[in-house]
């Protein structure tokens, strides 16, 4: 089922099954997506690196992920693009900017509890209903139903990963900076870059990550140059000095130290490791 609006806007809900699996290597630019599996053992390739996910974990995706399905059980997928719903311009309606979207070299995976799950699924027989009305309401309509799912998913992961922690202030400034890191990891590599712009000391900030048990800065930071990379090597044929200089180095050599003190391999033996599995011949 799918929306289509007068100014691009579009929003769809679709359900994966083993026969229409390829749908969800689709992309389009500003396209975010969110993957509710609601079946054991579904398998997917997201940026070069093989996940298993079981019945009611959910995954939030970006244009820029990478996705191979491998073996599909049962998935709801919901996609739309910014036209439709803009969440960093709409960040205080559902605060999931910096979390879900944007704001981590790892996937988020959120899990829900059993009533959690009962509460997305009311939530999604609605939205499947209000998909079918044709009026001038539609549109608000849908976008309240993505609203309420995606403040359901924020508050279930913020939980999860110990955001209770926190005042909501620094809750604001965590998911700050991880969306500035995902800005600017391309020019900026330092911790205390990223406090100047937040107004905060680099102790304050590796301060708040801690309380939460998460990585420290620092790591993100590392982190998400390592993802740039090793999208870049497992997708394209951009040159390995190239991937270097778009993630901050001056030269190959600096950025071939850096890529395998992290994964253990050079970029040219990960590239040849990986290329070929994610670029099959035609």
């Amino acid at each position: 089922m799918k929306y289509t609006g007068r100014t691009n806007e579009y929003f769809e809900v679709i359900t994966i099954t083993k026969k229409n699996g390829s749908l969800l290597k689709e992309s389009s630019s500003d396209q975010l997506s969110l993957l509710w599996f609601t079946t054991d053992d579904n398998r997917l390739i997201v940026d070069a690196i093989a996940y298993t996910f079981d019945k009611n974990q959910i995954i939030c995706l970006t244009e820029f992920h990478k996705i191979k399905p491998v073996q599909i059980q049962g998935v709801q997928l919901l996609r739309f693009n910014r036209p439709f719903y803009c969440i960093t311009n709409s960040d205080s309606e559902v605060g999931c900017k910096g979390i879900l979207f944007f704001g981590s070299s790892n996937l988020p995976l959120i899990h829900l509890a059993e009533t959690d799950a009962e509460k997305l699924n009311d939530i999604w027989k609605t939205l499947c209903i209000e998909m079918e009305s044709r009026d001038n309401l539609q549109l608000e309509m849908l976008q309240m139903m993505l609203k309420r799912i995606l403040i359901l998913c924020t508050r279930v992961y913020k939980t999860q990963e110990n955001f209770n922690q926190l005042e909501q202030s620094n809750d604001t400034t965590i998911r700050a900076f991880n969306f500035l890191v995902e800005q600017h990891f391309r020019e900026k590599h330092t911790v205390r870059e990223y406090a100047e712009l937040l107004n905060k000391s680099p102790k304050t900030l590796a301060n708040l990550f801690k309380k939460i048990g998460t990585k420290t800065p620092l790591e993100l930071i590392k982190n998400r140059r390592m993802l740039e990379a090793s999208r870049l090597l497992s997708y394209t044929q951009v040159p390995i000095s190239e991937i270097g200089y778009q993630i901050g180095f001056s030269d190959i050599q600096s950025f071939s130290r850096f890529f395998k003190k992290n994964k253990g391999s050079s970029p040219s033996q990960f590239r040849e490791t990986h290329f070929n599995k994610n670029n099959p011949p035609q």
